[in-house]
């Protein structure tokens, strides 16, 4: 037997044993091609269940998901969150259609410190429908893809940029159907916008109204409580945030030093000297006076706190507030 590859992506198509164990590094296109399998595997009675699993496999918890289109009224930008994505792809399935892959052309790869980006200019989403016709519809575009540059490597962003679309019909069902015109008139209607079926339109327009509701969602999930006291709850918060006053820095307090003035004679370094001892001492006395409060955190207001003789003739006698709340006699 011939030995293994050096390839760390190799996979032995020979059996499971020669495959190595997930999660492992791959690279991020056949992370989509993974998805591809796995919507290939999807049946009409896969459940909310199974989506919430496929979106848990192939998406990071936080992941965006956004759609950039034009349509007759002008262009749209739809972008939902984690918890919206598995709708998102069960609703392009109820529209009648029976299956999805993506393909990639030529996408370029950049390596950041904790993600992967890959740019793929030219993508198509192939949509095969099987209502109300037989159609074939492959929507172009650019395709951004963000992911996580780790084990799983789930993606984070997913920006898919529709330019323009097809709708192919079988030359056999014209083919069957050339003698009925109005059978042909039908065949001759778009069944899609842009790509995308009604039914992925109608969603992505109440995403714009559930994506802002996935508070109230998430704190009646959390604390199964009533719509409206999750309303109630959510408002009185967002009421506080708005009244509560921003934090001030606190402020280091300056200290001014004093200048001290040079005499030619010792006379007047002498009266100098007595004049700084009488003022320095007239000037302590009111520095004694400042609330410890204000100096030492944990102290409460403090009464006759003081530097002015007590009872027993201390000069030092004061009065202070415990962290405790108890007062405490300082001689």
């Amino acid at each position: 037997m011939s030995s293994t590859p050096h390839d760390p992506f190799y996979s032995s198509p020979f059996g499971p044993f020669y495959r190595r164990h997930t999660p492992y590094m791959v690279q991020p296109e056949y992370r989509i091609y993974e998805m591809n399998k796995r919507l290939q595997s999807r049946t009409e009675d896969s459940d909310n269940l199974w989506w919430d699993a496929f979106a848990t496999e192939f998406f990071e918890d936080d992941a965006t998901l956004t759609l950039s289109f034009c349509l007759e009224d002008g262009p749209k930008r739809y972008t939902i969150g984690r918890t919206l994505i598995p709708r998102y792809f069960s609703t392009v399935f109820e529209g009648g259609v029976t299956d999805l892959y993506y393909i990639l052309k030529h996408s370029k790869e950049s390596y950041h410190n904790s993600s992967i980006t890959v740019d793929c200019d030219q993508c198509a989403m192939v949509t095969q429908h099987g209502k109300p016709m037989f159609t074939k519809v492959c929507t172009e575009g650019r395709l951004i893809l963000e992911f996580t540059f780790d084990d799983l490597m789930r993606i984070k962003t997913w920006h898919f940029t529709i330019r323009q679309y097809r709708e192919l019909v079988p030359r056999s069902i014209l083919a069957m159907h050339a003698q009925d015109p109005q059978v042909l008139d039908q065949l001759s209607k778009n069944i899609t916008r842009m790509g995308l079926t009604n039914f992925t339109l109608n969603y992505l327009r109440l995403c714009v109204i559930l994506e802002p509701m996935q508070e109230l969602m998430s704190r009646h999930k959390t604390y199964n409580l009533s719509p409206r006291d999750c309303l109630k709850t959510c408002l009185f918060q967002k009421w506080q945030r708005m009244v509560a006053p921003p934090a001030e820095p606190t402020r280091q307090p300056t200290t001014k030093r004093r200048k001290r003035k040079n005499s030619t004679s010792s006379t007047s370094n002498s009266s100098a000297g007595n004049t700084a001892n009488t003022t320095g001492s007239k000037k302590k006395t009111p520095a004694a006076n400042l609330s410890l409060s204000s100096q030492v955190p944990g102290l409460g207001a403090i009464p006759n706190c003081s530097l002015n003789p007590g009872r027993d003739g201390d000069l030092c006698h004061s009065t202070a507030v415990t962290p405790s709340g108890q007062f405490k006699e300082k001689h």
